[in-house]
Parts: C-alpha cells; structure tokens; sequence
C-alpha cells in the first residue's frame, strides 16, 4: 500500500512539474503540490527502500524545454524548502540556531514569477537563463533584453552572475487579459504564468509588449567580491545598477521575524505585484556554509507560504455523525490539506440539500474555505477534474450508530434519530454539557467523556457529579492518575456554583442557546419560576418565539427532566440567576493563548513554555476560541483580530502577573 501510494505522488508531482515548468499550464495548484510533496518526503524518510530514482524530492526543479539552447548552471539553481505556519517557522529558527548561534535573517518578499540567471561580462550582459531543472536552463537572452529593469550594462565593468525573479505586475496582467479576451484568446490564469509564457516566446517583440520586470535578490560566488553577509550582497547588486525589492530587511531575531511576516500577511494586498511568501535567509554567508544544503534545498533558507484563502483537496469519503439532538449530519473526509495555517482533514456536509445542490461526489477534489476565517467548509467540486470514478451521494436512512430508521420533518432540511436511547445522542450531550459555553468542565474532552461513558461511569447528567464515589477505579485508568483525577472532581465540583444561564444552555434544550439561556435566566431568575411557566407566557417573552416556547415547555414537563432538575438540587448546584459569570481570572489550564509583538522580559519560547507548564495552550493565530492575546511591542495583524473578534487582551505585564 505504502509503496503504491509513493509510486501514485510521484507520477502526479512529475506530470505537475512538466505543466507547469514546461507547458506553462499548471493541472494543480502550488498548494496541492506542496501538499502531494510533503506526504511524499514524510513516507520516503520512513520508507527509503521504495524511493524512485525519479522522485521529485531526488530533483531540483522542472524540465528543459528543446526550443531554446540549453544552459547549463555552474552552481545548480536550488528550490526553497516551505514553511506554513509560525511553529514551522520556529522549528526553522531552532534548527538553525543548533548550528549558528545568535543567526540574523534576511527577510525577502517572495516574488511570484519565473526565477532567472544573469550573466555579465566585463559589465555586459552577457547570456539569461532559467532555472529549468536546477541543473541545465534554457538561454532566453533575447527576450530578457526586453525587460527594462534587467540592466544591459552594468555601472562597472565586471564579470559577475546574479539571480532573481521575472514577474509581470498586477495591472500590466490585467490589461494583457483585457486586451486578449477583445481577441478572443484564452486569458492567463495569474500573473506567474503570463511572466513565464512571455518570457518563453520565440519572437522577442511578443516578450517586449509584455511589459515584464524583474527584482534581483541572489549573488552566486559572493565571496569573489569580499561580501560576507546576504544583505552586504543585496546591496553591492543595488550599487552596480539591478534592482532589489525595497522591501528588503535583516532581522535580529525570531520576533522581529514573525512581526514582518505578520506585517505582510496583512498588507501584501496593497503591493502592485503579487507575492505568495516571504523567504527567509541566514545572513552570514560563512554560517550559511556551515548549515550546507540537501539534494534539494539549501538548509540556510526556507519559504513561508501565505495561507491558501482556498485550498483544494480530494473527498475520499463521506461519514454519517449523530448530534445530541439526533441530527445526523454527513460530513467530510478529507485528504489533509494545509489551509490558513492549519491542517483540514474533515468538515461538516451540513445536511442533504447542501450536498445536492452543491453537486458534491466522493472521490470530487474540491476548494475549501474557512467561514469567518475559522470554520472550513467545502464551497464546491472542481467538476472539470472528474475522471468518471466519482460516487454519487446518498443520504443515510438509519441512524449510524443505533440504525434506527431517521426521520425528517417537513419544516427542516436535516435528518433525525429519534431513539432517545441512542448511545451517539446521549455521548454528544454529555460533551455539549461539560463544554466550555455551558458549564465549561475543563479536561473533559470528546475522548474522556467517551471513554467514560463505555465503562458506564457516564451515562446520564447528574453522573458527573457521582464520579467522586469512583475516584479509586478512575486513577488506576491508563493516562490518569492522582492529581489529573483531583483536577477533574474539582473542576466539576466548582461548575456547582455557574449561573443560571449555563446551566440552562447545558442541558440542551432544543432551540435554546447561549442568547436565549440568558435570555431566559435573566427573566425567570431561578429554576423554579421556569418550572412553572406557561407557554403562553413563554411565547410573549422578548426574544422568544412560538417554537422555543414551544421546546422549553416541553421540556420542563417532561418527568424525565423534571427528575434530573431534582437530582441537581440534591447534590447543591445553584439555580439561580447570577447576572455575571463567576471565573478565577488566574486559570489558565486549558485555556488558549496567541502571542504577538516584541516581549520585553521573556523570550517568545519562556512565555510559551511558561503557559504550557500551566496547562494552557499557544497557538498561533488568533480565532473565536482564543482566550486572550498576549501582546509586546509592535503588535501586528494578530492584535487587530483580537480587536475585532473582542478576544482578552493582556500586556506582556498583565501576563506575569496572572502567572505569579
């Protein structure tokens, strides 16, 4: 299986190449290839014997194409290893610093064109190349003449080789698109692709009407010039006439690092040409040496991709889950695909209509999205990527797990089991119960509370409240012990004394959330006066409408219920409307933290080891589930999400403080 996949990515990484190296014709996305590329290099590390000899990860770039003369380079043209996210980043920084002490980067714009060589002579421009495979590029002198940023002579009379970036600029693509759909001619798909197919023309004046440019950022033989950094290199280019991006600058650390790439995450929209990274290089060019290079990479430098705002992947299947509602919901299996730093490997279907009318097949490559940036859903299949093997949707008559037959009513587009027996149905509210919006039971996660459930400690509300008469058997369990049970018991113990209103949303009512628990905690005050209360007067409060009054009437005269109201009030938990929510603003276990800015008396490693140590958790971007923000100097895009989303927000300070 194993070596069936590998020889499976290889075929679609080398057709890929060959489209978009040679035929300038891309069948995948750069996101799908990166995706394709790093499950090949994960199962070659841990499977070497099935490596092919023409794996991608054993080469350096794309093919030669036979119309121009071939080059060949005298030090090999290396791609970038990718980065996708900050630890990824991070991890760089610490390779790296395993090797160097005290590194300084230089941090580039990463250009989306078409890489080139230029070669002078005595201060002439002597022969333009490609990178084609790394190794042997195509000469393509005679149209890089054309670009009128690329000098012909240089301001000394020197032999030299530099290397850059050929692109074409946002508003030249559009009027080239604008100019060729008057001509009934295909448009080019993005600007990379114009830059390479006019870059590749035989007549040189079709290559001159495209109006391209060119940034130069590398300097082979450095050494030659007595340079010793990167960014000294970068400048002795600028001084002999090229042209170097402006944006350009040499960081100290990993801090002033991740606030550029912060800075230019948010911001790189407002550029009159499109970059979809940043590249990050170790400055001192006797450190670089130091660090060396793989086959394919140079291990001084790497490239972080700009989150994909789409991505696309394969939906390999399709899965049937029951809420605590007993709505069953299809949802997503994915292949693992990278999308705005994190990994998506499935997503809610919603319901059967959504599949239906969005077309959807398993087997489909389809784009995905984040909603709000947070929540991925499929947006639709790429029909056009069909090969005919696709498997048509069918909606689940049963209930997957106790396979009783689902009903569907006439004012709702979902499915429901109705069993209220159902061991999905009564797991689902148990997690809903323990989570953190209704009575927010910290250390009980899906697996826990399931777990729990199977060994029948867990099978009703009030059990919770009953694992104490356990805590003998519950510390003898595998990954639990003394004080991970104290833990829990007194989290539990503490949820006793939530305000009504959590209590209310935590039993799941149907149709009653966050909003309209509090609605209704703030007018009723206690359990009690809700216990009496008539639909009548339910249905006229504000907010209210007949089908909430409807459920919560329901709900509260049912004997069942009742019961379970009765139980709580045995075991002391509070029914009462407080008005605020009680909370020890110094927990941090469990809670999830976004660092951002230049911290001034910790590192940006101690503040993180720091919050791990206390059972928190760092990530690295800022969504609806963070808990606060952590901010230092010169906070970027982070601090203004946090601003919007109305995420906590603590100063470096405030955070020692709470951490005392």
């Amino acid at each position: 299986m194993i070596k069936e996949r590998i020889i499976e990515l290889v075929n679609i990484l080398n057709t890929a190449s060959h489209n978009y190296y040679v035929l300038d014709n891309p069948t995948i996305t750069d996101q799908e290839y990166d995706k394709y590329l790093r499950e090949l290099i994960n199962l070659e590390e841990k499977n070497p014997e099935y490596k092919l000899n023409n794996s991608p990860t054993s080469t350096i770039g794309g093919e030669v194409i036979s119309k121009f003369k071939k080059v060949v380079h005298e030090i090999p043209m290396m791609s970038l290893s990718n980065v996708f996210n900050e630890d990824e980043i991070v991890n760089f920084d610490k390779k790296v610093k395993k090797e160097i002490s005290n590194p300084k980067y230089v941090l580039e714009l990463k250009i989306d064109g078409l890489s080139v060589s230029l070669i002078y002579k005595n201060g002439k421009l002597f022969r333009a190349s490609t990178r084609g495979d790394g190794i042997v590029g195509e000469d393509i002198t005679h149209n890089v003449k054309t670009i009128k940023s690329i000098p012909l002579i240089l301001k000394e009379k020197i032999d030299i080789e530099v290397r850059g970036e050929i692109y074409m600029s946002k508003q030249t693509f559009k009027e080239i698109n604008e100019e060729r759909v008057k001509n009934n001619n295909d448009v080019f798909a993005n600007p990379r692709n114009a830059a390479a197919g006019s870059i590749r023309q035989l007549d040189s004046k079709v290559a001159a009407s495209r109006n391209l440019d060119a940034f130069l950022y590398h300097l082979p033989f450095a050494n030659k010039y007595n340079i010793n950094t990167h960014y000294e290199a970068l400048k002795f280019m600028e001084k002999l006439g090229f042209i170097v991006n402006p944006n350009i600058v040499l960081v100290n650390n990993i801090d002033e690092l991740l606030e550029f790439v912060d800075h230019w995450s948010l911001n790189r929209n407002k550029l009159l040409y499109e970059i979809d990274g940043i590249v990050i290089k170790v400055n001192d060019l006797k450190d670089q040496e130091k660090l060396g290079t793989t086959i394919k990479y140079p291990k001084w430098a790497t490239a972080y991709k700009f989150p994909a705002i789409l991505a696309y992947t394969k939906l390999k299947e399709i899965k049937f889950t029951v809420g605590r509602t007993g709505q069953v919901t299809p949802n997503a299996i994915l292949e693992p695909v990278i999308l705005m730093g994190s990994t998506i490997s499935k997503t809610t279907l919603h319901n059967e209509e959504y599949v239906v009318n969005k077309n959807i097949k398993i087997g489909d490559i389809v784009a995905i999205k984040k909603a709000g940036d947070v929540i991925p859903e499929v947006v639709k299949p790429l029909i056009e990527r069909r090969t005919g093997k696709e498997i048509d949707f069918i909606m689940a008559k049963n209930c997957p797990i106790c396979n009783s037959i689902l009903i569907k009513k006439e004012e709702e587009a979902a499915y429901y089991c109705v069993n209220p027996h159902c061991d999905a149905r009564k797991i689902e509210g148990l997690i809903h119960y323990a989570s953190r919006d209704a009575m927010n039971i910290e250390g009980f996660g899906d697996r826990i509370v399931e777990d729990f459930y199977n060994m029948g400690y867990l099978k009703s509300l009030i059990d919770f409240y009953n694992l104490k008469n356990h805590k003998n058997e519950l510390k003898e369990l595998e990954g639990f012990g003394e004080k991970s049970i104290n833990n829990l018991l007194n989290e539990i113990e503490n949820s006793k004394i939530n305000s009504l209103e959590r209590l209310l949303f935590a039993l799941g009512i149907r149709h009653v959330g966050k909003k309209t628990a509090k609605v209704l905690g703030s007018y009723y005050k206690n359990i009690d006066n809700l216990l009496n209360a008539a639909y009548e007067e339910l249905v006229n409060i504000k907010d209210i409408g007949k089908i909430i009054a409807a459920s919560v009437y329901k709900y509260f005269n049912d004997e069942t219920n009742i019961k379970l109201i009765s139980d709580f009030k045995k075991i002391n938990m509070n029914m009462n409307y407080i008005g605020k929510e009680i909370k020890n603003n110094l927990n941090i276990s469990n809670k999830t933290f976004v660092l951002t800015g230049s911290l001034e008396k910790l590192t940006r490693e101690e503040a993180t080891l720091l919050i791990e140590k206390l059972g928190g958790k760092a990530t690295n971007t800022v969504t609806s589930k963070t808990d606060a923000l952590i901010v230092g100097l010169n906070p970027g895009s982070k601090y203004e999400k946090a601003k919007e989303l109305k995420i906590e927000i603590w100063t470096e300070e405030e955070f020692i403080n709470k951490t005392k």
